[in-house]
Formats: C-alpha cells, structure tokens, sequence
C-alpha cells in the first residue's frame, strides 16, 4: 500500500530526478509532469529517464503560448528584467545536505546525471550555473545551447511591431525575401532564432536568491533582450515622461521580483497587471532593429501616437515656446540651490 498519489514538477534534471527517486523510496506514486515553455530540451529522454526511475507515469504539455501570452508578454510590457527564470522557494539550497549528497544518492541509486564531483555546475532551463563566482565559462564548458561564439558575418535586420505595448508582428528577411509573422508564438521562436545566431542576451550574473543567498548565474534570453529593449525604445517615444518614471519606479521593480521569486499567482501580481495595461494604451509602432556579434541595437523608430516633435525640439525653431517663460522656472528652482549653496559656505564646506 502506498502513502498515495502525488504530482512532481519534473525536468529531467538532478534535483528532480533525486526527488523522483526519494519519493518513491518513501512509499509515493508519483506521476511526472514537464511544462514545455520553450527551452528546446529533449522531454521524451526526460521522459523515459523518469519511467526508469520508477514514476508511474510522465505528462509532458505544451504551454508555450499560455507561458508567453501571460507571463512574457506582460513582462515586456512593463520592461521586467527577471524574465530569464522563475525560480522556486529553496532553488539551490535545500538539496538534501548539499549538492555531493546528491551526487551521493544518485550514484547509489544509478542515476544517470550530467554534474561530477569535479564540475558541481549544471544547466537549467534557461542557463548554465556554476556554485563558484571566478571560474570562466567558456564554451567549451557550457550547454550546447549556450555555445554561441560563430557569430554570423553580416548583421541581421529586423523590425518589431508593437500594439499596447506587447509585439504584434516582426517582419525580416530571409533567402533576400521578406518575410512577417504574427503569431505570438511564432514571433518569439523567430527572434529568438535571429538574436541566438547573432550570440545576443547572454549574461553572466551573481544574483539573489529569494531566500536570501547569492549565487552565480549564466544564463540566455536571446528574443526577451530583443523584444525587450525594443520595447523600452518604443516608449522612448510614445509615453509619457511622468507615468513612465511612475511605472519605472514602481510596477517594474516589484513585477520583476514577483516573477524571479515564482509569485505568478499571487493578488499583487494581479493588481500590477492591471497598472501595466493602463500603461501602455498609447504604445504602438514599429521599432527597426539589429543583431549583430553578441549585440542588439535600434536603428529606428515610428509611431503614430509619438509625442516626439522635431521641429518642437529643434534650436533653429521657437514655436509655441518663448524663452522668457524660463525666467520664472529657473528663479522659483534657484531658491532651494541658494539656500544648499548658503548652508555649505556658513558650514565651511566645499560645495
């Protein structure tokens, strides 16, 4: 008899093929489950590794579109800059009593896993990490996945287009014929395409663990950095300046926490999910992009709801503006600098 059914979020991975193991020498039936959200693994090895490990079963689902439409998407949205991977209470440290432990109980059990004794690192969905901060990671040492270093020889343009703020159509092209995709799935393995062969979004970090350690990082999010950064350029032009700084210093900090930090479903994601829609009502056009070694840049933009105005910006023309309507804004500024200046004369200080 056993203690009963339970469920495993399951990668194929050492920690999660040690808890498949560990389950079921409890006494647990245990059914697998693999999300497929776009991290191109092999999910029928994963799979199989889990029926020969002893899992009564192993789901695998495509939410490719639901993990982009819902959680990409809005993280674009708000310019979110934790969106390379959700990470789950205790990641990286309540592992039995520690990582050789592990590699410990895989072996006695066999196992099968890619860590050693003498290279701790592993790959996750979305990067390589590695528990020592100074050692390099060249490619030769990294995911296949991450094993950029033949860049493409020409750059490789392309233009986003974006509606609220969330992309709407990328058009490229492709055998000297262009090309457009809509689809939101489609859109973000195509960007993803062009920006991986191009080495774009690829970072090497010490971040902070929700539980409060440090750890070190490698990870890649080609389509995010581009989608992303296009994004931001777009509402360079198209946003207001004040509720810009608003959502900036407020919806985007804590939306980014709340995705690193795995609180998707939670009642403050949802009511900042509603302030990143109001947001972005005016953010449409197309932005002109480039990828080229390891860089992403714009080349330009367009939008016919910009507040931008060249000839309102331009020294060769005064417009609606006068000079002389500075005069009071720079006196009624000056009074507090006067009073800074004065204080650190009377102090002796230096200003």
């Amino acid at each position: 008899m056993t203690l009963g059914k339970v469920c495993l979020a399951y990668s194929g991975g050492l920690d999660t093929s040690i808890i498949l193991a560990w389950l079921i020498e409890q006494g647990y039936e245990v059914v697998c489950f693999c999300a497929d959200v776009g991290q191109e693994e092999d999910f029928e090895k994963a799979k199989s590794k889990a029926l020969s490990i002893g899992a009564v079963k192993c789901e695998i689902v495509d939410l490719r579109r639901e993990f982009i439409l819902e959680q990409c998407w809005t993280a674009i949205q708000c310019n979110a800059d934790a969106i390379e991977e959700t990470l789950t209470v205790g990641h990286c440290s309540e592992r039995f009593a520690g990582r050789q432990a592990l590699l410990d109980y895989a072996a006695e059990k066999n196992i099968p896993v890619s860590s050693t004794k003498s290279k701790p690192w592993y790959t996750s969905r979305s990067g390589l990490l590695d528990l020592r901060s100074t050692t390099n990671l060249n490619a030769r040492s990294m995911d296949e996945n991450l094993a950029h270093c033949s860049y493409e020889d020409q750059p490789e343009d392309f233009s986003l287009d974006f509606a609220k703020g969330l992309p709407s159509k990328l058009t490229y092209t492709d055998g000297g014929k262009e090309r457009t995709v809509t689809d939101p799935v489609e859109l973000f393995l195509k960007v993803n395409e062009i920006a991986k062969r191009n080495g774009v979004g690829r970072i090497d970090i010490l971040e902070n663990r929700f539980i409060g350690i440090k750890s070190r990082g490698c990870y890649e999010t080609p389509g995010l950095t581009c989608l992303r950064s296009a994004h931001i350029d777009l509402e360079g032009l198209t946003l207001d300046r004040e509720v810009r700084a608003l959502r900036d210093q407020f919806v985007t900090v804590n939306y980014s926490r709340i995705l690193y930090n795995g609180l998707y479903f939670s009642p403050e994601r949802e009511f900042l999910h509603n302030s990143i829609i109001a947001s972005q009502h005016d953010v449409n056009g197309r932005v002109r992009c480039r990828a080229y070694k390891g860089t992403f840049s714009v080349l330009g933009r367009s939008s016919a709801q910009k507040l931008y105005d060249m000839e309102e910006s331009s020294m060769d023309s005064i417009g609606a503006f006068s000079p002389m309507d500075t005069s009071g804004f720079i006196s009624i500024q000056a009074i507090r600098l006067k009073k800074y200046g004065s204080a650190k004369v009377e102090a002796g200080e230096k200003i």
